[in-house]
């Protein structure tokens, strides 16, 4: 199934508890997010955005790449897909992303005994 395609978030879970984990607890806002997905084989852009703000991540599956958090740090991770779901480990978190049916699923975990599985789910537009 193909990632491509307009979503705009329709659900969460665990925001807030996500953001303070990765100490962006300033980050915190209601807007609808629009995440924005251009796949071409296994080539990815991928673009969420806020009034104001924008996140955007180019990658290849199968290949190490670099990659920008929300906060604009670059980092180099590799990106790999199993059973349709792309897998990226972030420095303070595991993204996961998934389509069921017209719905773009992205979980993200952080690590520890603590840790917080924020879930975010987007409705295609």
């Amino acid at each position: 199934m193909t990632f491509s395609g307009k979503y705009e978030l329709e659900s969460q879970e665990n925001y807030e508890q996500f953001l303070d984990a990765v100490g962006l607890s300033n980050a915190k806002t209601d807007h609808k997010v629009i995440t924005e997905v251009v796949q071409d084989g296994n080539s990815f852009t991928w673009t969420q955005s806020i009034p104001n703000w924008t996140w955007s991540n180019k990658f290849i599956v199968g290949q190490e790449c670099e990659l920008t958090t929300m906060t604009g740090s670059k980092f180099t991770a590799p990106v790999t897909m199993e059973g349709g779901k792309i897998l990226i480990q972030f420095p303070q978190y595991h993204l996961t992303a998934e389509m069921v049916e017209d719905k773009l699923i992205m979980t993200c975990i952080t690590p520890g005994e603590k840790g917080v599985t924020f879930k975010r789910v987007s409705k295609r537009i």
